[in-house]
């Protein structure tokens, strides 16, 4: 019965994303498939619904943005390689002023305790940031959703930004005008798990789309592959994300989420100043697109970010370097800073 429901419950998710991607896609909203299926699934989440996806599911999906984003380097291919050491060394200053301001606001204004400010307030590596707030002792239910409503705006509101600002458009992006043939669709495949998995051993960061994506932008950049996935693929790919990314608030009771809403949106308002303060800096100093400097430094999830990528001709390279290295970041510092600033251990352990 339990396998039953589940099973049910995927097909409902599913099914709700498809219908909020695709309406959103008739709306012509940009992002429209993955805004979409996240706003369709969360609403659901939220009314109760018994959203989940599978972590098979979730692994396709992910394989597939990978082998879609990687098709796009021999097209995008190190364009901005001139202004990465310069914006990557930015963002690691932009990582960690943010941390400290929006943890100083969620201390002060609603009165958190500093591990659980900092925990909240660090950008990104959620599953690193979820263990340490348990080991610590920290608050988790309010972390969760200090964490999950960045990545929940951020995916909706950028593409609306971007494509009514005139600065990216709300089409989504070309990606291959050719069609891989059923054996090179399997190569493709074949080589994208194959590296994913050796990514995975090595206890990579998002092994499953970055092994993908990097599997396909070799074939693809050395031209042994030339077409990409078939369109209703990508799309898949995309509904798919949008749906993980939505069965996010399932974790969260209503009550909890009601309870830290406030907590939410102003710790993100902090952090997204402070952001803008370091894109307007590199819009000064470098010659890096507008569009690219504002996905790659929002501090949203890598996957989430990656995807709308793909549909606002953003380039993948630059935005998957920055928030890849964003990611080491935080997982290397944030035990760090959180030992430094954050209550002693014998506090947590009373």
């Amino acid at each position: 019965m339990a396998d039953r429901a589940k099973i049910l419950g995927t097909l409902e998710t599913l099914v709700i994303g498809a219908a909020g991607g695709l309406l959103f896609l008739w709306l012509n909203l940009p992002g429209g498939l993955i805004s979409g299926a996240m706003a369709a699934v969360g609403i659901a989440a939220l009314a109760g619904r018994p959203v989940t996806m599978p972590a098979i599911l979730t692994q396709s999906v992910l394989v597939l943005l990978g082998i879609t984003l990687g098709s796009l380097v021999s097209r995008q291919l190190i364009q901005h390689m001139s202004a990465y050491p310069l914006t990557i060394g930015l963002l690691a200053l932009a990582t960690f002023c943010s941390t400290f301001g929006s943890s100083f606001y969620l201390q002060r204004v609603h009165g958190w305790d500093q591990t659980s400010a900092l925990l909240a307030g660090s950008p990104g590596a959620l599953s690193q940031i979820t263990m340490l707030a348990a080991e610590r002792g920290a608050d988790v239910a309010a972390i969760a959703v200090v964490q999950t409503m960045r990545v929940i705006i951020l995916t909706a509101a950028l593409p609306l930004l971007l494509a009514f600002t005139g600065i990216a458009s709300s089409t989504p992006t070309e990606v291959a005008s050719l069609i891989a043939s059923p054996l090179e669709l399997a190569v493709l495949a074949a080589a994208a798990i194959a590296v994913a998995l050796l990514l995975r051993l090595a206890k990579f960061p998002a092994s499953w789309m970055f092994g993908a994506m990097i599997a396909s932008a070799a074939l693809h950049g050395t031209g042994l592959i030339e077409g990409g996935l078939p369109p209703w693929m990508r799309g898949v790919a995309l509904v798919g994300i949008g749906a993980v990314i939505g069965t996010r608030f399932a974790r969260i009771s209503k009550s909890t989420l009601l309870s830290h809403i406030n907590a939410g949106l102003g710790s993100f308002a902090v952090a997204i100043l402070i952001s803008a303060i370091f894109v307007t800096v590199i819009m000064l100093a470098t010659d890096v697109r507008f569009a690219d400097v504002v996905v790659a430094f929002a501090p949203g999830a890598m996957d989430a970010m990656l995807a709308l990528a793909l549909t606002l001709h953003i380039d993948p390279i630059f935005v998957g370097a920055h928030h890849m290295s964003r990611f080491v970041f935080v997982s290397i510092t944030t035990p760090g800073i959180v030992h430094l600033f954050g209550r002693p251990q014998e506090d947590v352990d009373d």
